[in-house]
């Protein structure tokens, strides 16, 4: 009998083995299964990140410290963005414009939800509207609008010639396709300079739109150096946005050009030898002093929000280059915010002008575009 009750607590051991075995070997399939989908969502999120980068500007809201200043107690060389010597000049083109019988240029912007950076970012831009004596229309549409009546929106503005240009303020709802929505602008109405046909004309130096923000990197950079031919430019980033189309703006201009990214080998060494460097990867504080080559001339296209190191409950705005290590190094940079944002809705404003100009057969304004 004690015999008997061995071999069956012997035989209950090897059945509990296996059960165990069963459960570790599902435990070790279910872990490596969860870390393979943390890696892989890991990397669509950065991939989306840097190829949806934009720059949102204007942010500067009450839980915000407050922006570096222009002059800098420091004496730290600053690119002063020429933001408003572009409106001065939009200005005297649209009073010329009118002064001949023409109605002023009007711009209008889609807003999609009530998303708070996209409202500032749209309020500045009307606001530059009124400055430079452009009429303008803010259309407001609920985030939960079906993505067919969004696009019946964008075809009644394309045929609406009293609308010169017109944007649609990105993120849209994620039930909404935003490259639909962008191929659908008529693209001499595509004042963000986003749609593929003015993305290829740019890319084999046609007449085209071009995308806001590079555009006003491009005009710092000339308005500072003179001359951009001969020097050694990187752009760190690769979005369709910002990376490629500057990318595109320095070799119209003679640059050798280089596009890094989070994945380029050696990016520090990369960096190190350039006379320009663009920060457009969307990572904050990626580029540190050690980066830059001493009198280098750094532009700072990256503004990200990070919880205010001293100031508990409050936020700060900062860029995707370490401004304290990097200032020390450069010959000059811009601040984050305050630098490249100013440009980009000056560039808009200068978009709707020559689109403007193009749709009446007027003369293009020079030194307003490329």
């Amino acid at each position: 009998m004690q015999k008997n009750n061995l071999q069956d607590d012997h035989y209950q051991d090897q059945i509990d083995l296996k059960k165990l075995s069963r459960i570790l070997l599902r435990s070790w399939k279910l872990l490596v299964l969860v870390t393979f989908a943390s890696a892989l969502l890991a990397l669509i999120y950065t991939n989306q990140k840097e190829s949806r980068y934009e720059s949102s500007v204007f942010l500067e809201m009450g839980s915000y410290e407050t922006p570096p200043s222009l002059k800098n107690p420091q004496g730290i060389s600053l690119i002063e963005p020429v933001s408003n010597l572009i409106k001065d000049e939009i200005k005297k083109e649209v009073d010329n414009i009118i002064s001949k019988g023409h109605r002023p240029p009007h711009l209008a912007a889609v807003l999609v939800g009530e998303d708070g950076a996209s409202l500032t970012y749209v309020g500045s831009k009307v606001r530059s509207c009124q400055r430079v004596g452009f009429n303008s229309t803010l259309i407001k549409l609920s985030d939960d609008i079906l993505e067919s009546k969004l696009l019946d929106k964008i075809q009644e503005l394309n045929e609406n010639d009293d609308i010169d240009g017109f944007i649609v303020q990105l993120p849209l709802p994620k039930h909404i396709n935003e490259e639909k929505v962008l191929l659908a602008i008529d693209p001499n109405k595509d004042v963000d300079g986003f749609h593929i046909s003015n993305v290829g004309m740019l890319a084999t130096g046609q007449k085209s739109m071009v995308p806001c923000t590079p555009l006003g990197c491009l005009m710092m950079l000339r308005d500072h150096h003179g001359s951009l031919s001969g020097l050694n430019a990187v752009v760190v980033g690769r979005s369709n946005i910002v990376g490629k189309p500057m990318a595109n703006l320095l070799l119209r201009d003679s640059c050798t050009v280089t596009i890094a990214h989070s994945r380029t080998k050696n990016i520090e060494s990369i960096c190190r030898n350039a006379d320009i460097v663009i920060a457009a990867v969307g990572r904050p504080e990626m580029i540190t002093g050690d980066w830059i080559g001493d009198g280098a001339t750094v532009i700072d296209v990256g503004i990200n929000r990070i919880p205010h190191p001293e100031k508990e409950g409050k936020f700060k705005l900062v860029g995707d280059v370490h401004f304290e290590s990097v200032s020390a190094k450069a010959g000059a940079i811009t601040p984050v915010p305050g630098g490249v944002g100013p440009m980009t809705i000056a560039c808009l404003l200068a978009n709707t002008l020559t689109a403007t100009c193009r749709a009446n057969n007027l003369p293009e304004p020079e030194g307003l575009t490329v």
